[in-house]
């Protein structure tokens, strides 16, 4: 029986502009699903383990499309809840080159924002889990999905199982007053914490020093200090952030570090040239969440986080679709990209 992992968060209809065709000047969206928990489940189902995701969506032709878009891929649905008025939407213009990617949300009045947590009975949705994981982007969302967010992460702890948070700071969602408030209550229940520098600075108030992603530069002591206040506020057993270096829109350097309270690893970094970023956040997360479960060293499991989202920054769309062959192929040094035949 393969192990569990649930994940709690919102799934949103993406309209992206085709190619890299501006929002001005496209005549047509190409349409498919996404949103960071539920691009988690996707990802961990296809690397064998169960993954089950939690929702709600509108009782409608969209709502089922979003939840069919998952299903597909051997996720666990049957927890989502039904109702509400809409589902969530996202636009997204992809850059090249100089010009930085554009997202624009539509998602004021989504039926995920409105969740009970008469809803969902815990107690049956995390029976046989191994992990729960939800973001930041869910308790952004409203009250409602905040309390909700923090009696999933409660129910979990009660039952021995291992929790982790991936920060994701939206600016758009929510102040940064509002974030630091929540997350910082959200963290007390949390084992393994997932975030970029930013994300620690906004959400919980730890700032690295040094740094400066545009141009290209990152200091590590800086992170290492931010790791260790953040281990020493919240007790968490693992600390994993992604490192991005920005060359321009279409080239990045990508790797990730990774801190238990007394090793501080760097992995691998790749240089990627970008199909599309979306998502390579909540690629690593599930890389992460993957090898740890599987009983990989720490180490090994964020080599594993990294190369997997290496490759999905190749993959159009919100999901990762690489195989755990591939994966493992790139950690051991095949990145030729030469035709498997």
């Amino acid at each position: 029986m393969p192990k569990k992992v649930v994940t709690l968060g919102e799934i949103m209809m993406r309209l992206s502009t085709p190619g890299f065709e501006r929002f001005v000047q496209s005549d047509t969206f190409d349409i498919t699903y996404g949103g960071g928990e539920a691009n988690v489940a996707v990802a961990l189902t296809n690397y064998g383990l169960n993954g089950t995701f939690v929702t709600k969506v509108p009782d409608n032709a969209l709502g089922q499309a979003a939840i069919n878009h998952i299903r597909r891929y051997g996720v666990d649905t049957q927890f989502i809840a039904r109702g509400g008025k809409r589902l969530g939407i996202y636009f997204l213009e992809t850059g090249a080159s100089m010009r930085a990617s554009q997202v624009i949300y539509d998602r004021a009045g989504a039926s995920v924002a409105e969740m009970e947590i008469s809803e969902f009975d815990f107690d049956k949705i995390l029976d046989g889990a191994s992990w729960f994981h939800t973001t930041g982007i869910t308790p952004a969302l409203s009250d409602k999905a905040a309390a909700l967010t923090e009696a999933a992460l409660k129910a979990a702890k009660a039952k021995g199982i291992t929790t982790s948070i991936d920060l994701n700071y939206r600016k758009k969602l929510w102040s940064k007053e509002k974030a630091r408030e929540v997350m910082t209550r959200l963290c007390q229940y949390v084992d393994v914490c997932i975030g970029n520098e930013e994300d620690a600075d906004t959400t919980l108030g730890f700032t690295s020093k040094g740094t400066d992603v545009t141009k290209g530069e990152l200091n590590l002591d800086g992170y290492k200090d931010v790791f260790q206040q953040m281990k020493e506020k919240f007790g968490f057993k693992y600390i994993a952030s992604t490192l991005r270096e920005s060359h321009s829109a279409s080239d990045n350097g990508w790797s990730a570090l990774v801190y238990d309270g007394t090793e501080f690893y760097h992995t691998k970094q790749y240089e990627v040239r970008i199909v599309d970023r979306v998502g390579s956040g909540d690629s690593f997360a599930s890389g992460f969440i993957y090898g740890l479960v599987s009983g990989m060293p720490m180490s090994e499991a964020a080599e594993f986080g990294v190369a997997a989202s290496a490759i999905k920054h190749t993959i159009p769309g919100d999901l990762n679709h690489a195989t755990l062959n591939e994966v493992k192929e790139l950690m051991k040094g095949d990145g030729s990209g030469r035709v498997q035949r």
